[in-house]
């Protein structure tokens, strides 16, 4: 969704450490008892207990977008919710801004929820009793912000959404898409550092879903938040994601770029769902690359590509020459060559 930082900072702006959250009467004690070869399935026979997150470790650096991708039931909502806490975790560690989150008291975890993290839900969450431009402004209003100055920034955040024009109409007023926008716009009014989105486009038709598939991503080119994503949709995943975690049974079962994934799926599970993916939307010239042979002269076409671009940004290149297509790196030093051969293997690999 948005370029990698060219260094990874010192810090993640979200750590989780072997993170757990298991429902039932003596959680703890059934962690300790857990041999990883059990399923959830024969733990919840054997002990009664739901293993809803097991053992979970990742991290998120500012301005990144990692999603987390599952089928009903996979865990990725309970982890989603015990990051900020909605729901506590059995076991672990989750460090938000270097500070632990499971640590924290009430009045700690209301100024992180207030100030530094957002959450966006399926549901929209508005208040329907409430214009738009108020249920923008609550999260300012809980925070004691004056009036006029959370009235003049709800309306920033209403046309920085494309909602100019609606901030004095009720959510009934408005569309599905519309509601979501406003509880996006809701989200960004109080400048949070991180933004947690549960399914937040999954009720929405697939017209109006990709549109705010486009406008989060429009969003992020200009904010740069750190995000956590939710979703059961492969190809948005591919779409929205610096960074793809595959959840099953509670479990991250593969970590990696989109193009990773596509490329090197590690399960028969991973592989189920990378099969129908759009290659060329997601892989780069990298992945169709050939290099040039010793003391072959660099190819000599008027269009040079980059390793980074996506395969559909050089197609009509390709598609248009019958030479090798040079690809250089940002010193326009030669790194190797693609042709309609090389793309064509990426794509049907």
């Amino acid at each position: 969704m948005t370029p990698a930082p060219a260094s990874i900072p010192s810090a993640p702006e979200i750590s989780c450490r072997d993170v757990w959250k298991v429902f039932g009467k003596n959680p703890l004690s059934i962690i300790q008892s857990i041999r990883p070869e059990q399923t959830r399935a024969q733990i919840l026979e054997t002990t009664g207990h739901v293993v809803g997150v097991r053992g979970v470790s990742f991290d998120v650096y500012k301005g990144q977008t990692f999603v987390v991708m599952g089928l009903s039931g996979s865990g990725k909502s309970t982890l989603v919710r015990s990051v900020s806490r909605l729901a506590d975790a059995t076991s672990g560690q989750i460090i938000i801004g270097g500070q632990d989150v499971m640590k924290m008291d009430d009045r700690q975890l209301l100024e992180l929820r207030r100030h530094k993290v957002s959450m966006v839900f399926q549901n929209f969450g508005l208040f329907p009793h409430r214009r738009v431009i108020d249920n923008v402004a609550y999260g300012l209003e809980v925070q004691g912000v004056e009036k006029k100055a959370r009235y003049e920034r709800a309306e920033k955040m209403i046309e920085l959404v494309g909602l100019s024009g609606w901030a004095r109409h009720y959510p009934k007023q408005l569309s599905g898409g519309m509601q979501q926008r406003v509880g996006l716009a809701r989200a960004l009014a109080v400048d949070p550092q991180i933004l947690l989105f549960d399914e937040p486009f999954s009720a929405l038709d697939p017209l109006i879903r990709r549109e705010m598939q486009d406008e989060l991503i429009r969003l992020q080119t200009v904010m740069h938040k750190t995000i956590v994503f939710i979703t059961h949709d492969f190809v948005e995943a591919l779409r929205l994601g610096d960074r793809i975690a595959i959840m099953k049974d509670g479990e991250f079962v593969q970590v990696g770029t989109p193009e990773e994934l596509v490329l090197n799926p590690q399960t028969d599970y991973v592989s189920a769902f990378t099969k129908d993916a759009p290659r060329a939307k997601v892989l780069t010239v990298r992945a169709a690359m050939k290099p040039i042979p010793s003391g072959a002269p660099i190819p000599s076409n008027h269009h040079i590509v980059h390793p980074d671009m996506k395969l559909e940004e050089v197609m009509p290149f390709v598609a248009a020459t019958d030479t090798p297509i040079p690809v250089l790196d940002d010193a326009s030093a030669a790194l190797g060559f693609i042709d309609r051969t090389s793309v064509m293997q990426a794509l049907v690999a």
